[in-house]
């Protein structure tokens, strides 16, 4: 097997991988994940009497993918999230 078959070979396979991870039921499984992964964070948070909270998700479906939370500081009265403008 020649260098530009396995070239063709594993270009093959990573259009394969990206047909998978482009499908809506992954797709929507990765935010339900991602989704109770902050809520689980943000109890943790709240019991341990931190004025952060997850407030962003950002989810990147390339290979591999990737899940980016951002992280805001909420009032000390409230659980309100200070806009920083």
């Amino acid at each position: 097997m020649g260098i530009l078959d396995k070239a063709k070979e594993l270009g093959n396979k990573v259009n394969e991988s990206v047909a998978t991870f482009s499908s809506d039921e992954v797709i929507a499984n990765a935010v339900i994940k991602a989704v109770k992964k902050q809520e689980n964070i943000n109890e943790i948070l709240k019991q341990k009497g931190s004025n952060y909270r997850v407030a962003d998700i950002e989810l990147g479906m390339g290979i591999p993918p990737t899940v980016t939370f951002g992280v805001r500081r909420v009032k000390e009265a409230s659980n309100e999230i200070i806009n920083k403008s």
